[in-house]
């Protein structure tokens, strides 16, 4: 446990041998099986969650009972929802684990503690929020200008060996594209590669 998650640290700021020591004070190790639950829609997010093992996904529901997956998180990812865990709010999201994971938990107060106690920390999680920003205006626009191949092929650099771990629907979903549109796509680039 924790190798993926210092690898993580140690790929944007540098700690020393007793500051990573001290960084496994704060953190819970948790297990989660395959289709359980980190967070349920409607309760308040309390741990910011980091994946040494497995992945999970972070979804919605819309009135139709339609899943909108807005995030996967693979190992050596974080997932929240960081608007419930920074404002003690309502979660809008649901999040599952779609393997059998191993996860490092993070509370709110175990956090401000860690940045507090482990400066170089804080720097650690201003640039994964600052990367965070970025991604979601790259997603942000790839919705709204991406054919659907470009957003297939992307997803493929950006969660590297996801379509082998996750359901079809589960990609197509993330995607925003119809199941059938996806299998298509998907029959497009096995013929091109194929010649």
């Amino acid at each position: 446990m924790f190798q993926q998650l210092f690898k993580s640290i140690q790929e944007k700021v540098l700690l020393t041998q007793e500051e990573m020591e001290l960084c496994k004070t704060f953190f819970i190790p948790k297990k989660l099986h395959k289709k359980q639950t980190l967070l349920q829609e409607g309760d308040i997010c309390i741990y910011n969650a980091f994946v040494e093992k497995g992945i999970l996904r972070s979804f919605s529901m819309d009135e139709k009972g339609n899943e909108h997956i807005v995030q996967f998180a693979i190992e050596g990812w974080w997932i929240t929802d960081l608007s419930s865990f920074l404002t003690n709010s309502n979660s809008i999201y649901t999040i599952e684990a779609l393997e059998d994971s191993e996860l490092l938990l993070l509370t709110t107060e175990a956090r401000e503690a860690l940045m507090d106690k482990v400066p170089m920390f804080e720097r650690y999680q201003r640039l994964l929020l600052q990367n965070a920003y970025i991604a979601n205006q790259a997603r942000i626009n790839s919705a709204l200008t991406e054919t659907a191949e470009e957003k297939y092929t992307n997803l493929g650099i950006a969660y590297p060996g996801i379509v082998k771990r996750v359901p079809q629907h589960m990609i197509a979903s993330y995607l925003g594209l119809k199941p059938e549109t996806l299998s298509r796509v998907r029959k497009q680039i096995n013929n091109r590669s194929s010649f």
